[in-house]
């Protein structure tokens, strides 16, 4: 359906992640999957999933130490991104309090936190990982270069944007949700 954002399935996810890295991602999503469950909603069990896609690849810090910690650590990233500190937001959780949610100390989501935030290069309301009830609001994902300008694909004719949809670009054609 083009009125909704694309999400890929856990299935897809798993596919796209590295052989010798699936187990490592299983066991962080299992316990994102939980904690999610419990604290927060289905986007950001999504945005958490992918983002530990993106982090288990050959090599990554990731793939060693505890299950938890990565998890937490990708967890917090994903809150900072979406601004889950924030009380205006729903969901809304502390960082003190996902830590404990995942059993590791603070200490610890904020280091495995910063290196997953380093690692894929994250910025607040990073387009590829805010949840879906923000993307609205996110410039960064409606901003594109059409023939040399700079513009917000939302203003362009429905054709721009179906292209745009198609290539990836953006999570949905806004002209569909009118």
């Amino acid at each position: 359906m083009t009125g909704q954002p694309k999400q890929l399935s856990l299935e897809r996810l798993f596919e796209l992640v590295e052989p010798d890295c699936r187990e490592r991602f299983t066991e962080i999503v299992e316990l994102i999957d939980a904690f999610c469950g419990r604290h927060l909603n289905d986007e950001y069990r999504y945005i958490c999933r992918k983002m530990a896609g993106a982090i288990c690849v050959e090599g990554s810090p990731v793939l060693k130490g505890k299950p938890a910690s990565w998890a937490c650590g990708v967890t917090y990233a994903a809150g900072r991104i979406n601004f889950l500190h924030d009380p205006a937001q729903k969901p809304h959780m502390n960082p003190d309090d996902v830590a404990k949610g995942y059993g590791v100390s603070s200490a610890t989501m904020y280091a495995k936190g910063r290196i997953v935030w380093d690692g894929l290069d994250l910025m607040p309301f990073h387009p590829s990982f805010t949840v879906a009830s923000l993307a609205e609001r996110n410039l960064l994902i409606w901003m594109l270069t059409v023939n040399g300008r700079l513009m917000d694909i939302r203003d362009a004719p429905r054709d721009a944007q179906v292209v745009a949809y198609e290539r990836g670009l953006i999570p949905y054609i806004p002209a569909d949700r009118a």
